[in-house]
């Protein structure tokens, strides 16, 4: 298999650790599986907003929404407790696989990283987990037209990374991500960490692997 010139990473579940985030919602009066409810609704209406032509931070939407979950609670003090939220999400960690995948697919191309929240925030991910030096870019859609999946988004990285799409490889555990990325012109390998049935409608992924030693196993060279 040609090794891609670029391996370009979501950042939000397929770098970052959001398990934590259970016991965040759960210090603030909320249920840890709101979690899921939470994250969701912060996707949706970035991709409505995309839709419609717009943008919204990612930060933005999901502080906002936050706080609308912790008023339907009964919080004493919403923002305050969407703040800290806030915080917790800043603060995650990556997935154990990471550090190992990281630095294996480094020796097979140039890592970069594309993601709809803030660049800031994989910045501090990557720093943490000392990964940082290995990524050449981390690329938010806050700089391009629109949030992923809009194919402008990846047009995006491709015009600023300096790459033609097809010398790219997107890394998602998203499939609505790599549905855009295979529409937009992409490589794309697809990480199931669990169990999951990967979407019948959805463009399919070119690769798919357990974590990313093992999908940076497939893309080492081969004597």
């Amino acid at each position: 298999m040609t090794a891609p010139g670029l391996i370009l990473f979501d950042v939000n579940e397929t770098l970052s650790d959001m398990s934590p985030m259970g016991a965040a919602f759960a210090a603030e009066g909320l249920a840890p599986h709101q979690v899921k409810e939470w994250f969701a609704g912060v996707l949706r209406d970035g991709f409505a907003a995309a839709a419609a032509g717009g943008s919204a931070a990612f930060a933005e939407i999901a502080r906002d929404g936050a706080v609308r979950l912790l008023e339907a609670g009964g919080a004493a003090d919403a923002s305050a407790s969407a703040e800290r939220i806030m915080e917790a999400m800043h603060g995650l960690d990556v997935h154990p696989d990471v550090a190992p995948g990281v630095e294996a697919l480094a020796s097979v191309a140039e890592l970069a990283t594309l993601s709809n929240g803030a660049a800031s925030v994989a910045d501090g991910l990557l720093r943490r987990a000392g990964l940082r030096e290995r990524f050449a870019a981390l690329l938010s859609v806050e700089d391009a037209p629109a949030w992923k999946p809009s194919r402008v988004a990846y047009a995006f990285a491709a015009d600023a990374l300096s790459r033609q799409p097809g010398e790219m490889l997107l890394v998602a555990v998203h499939p609505w991500d790599i549905h855009g990325a295979c529409r937009a012109g992409l490589r794309t390998a697809w990480i199931n960490r669990g169990s999951a049935t990967y979407p019948a409608y959805f463009a399919q992924p070119e690769l798919q692997a357990s974590d990313l030693p093992s999908l940076a196993d497939q893309l080492a060279p081969r004597p």
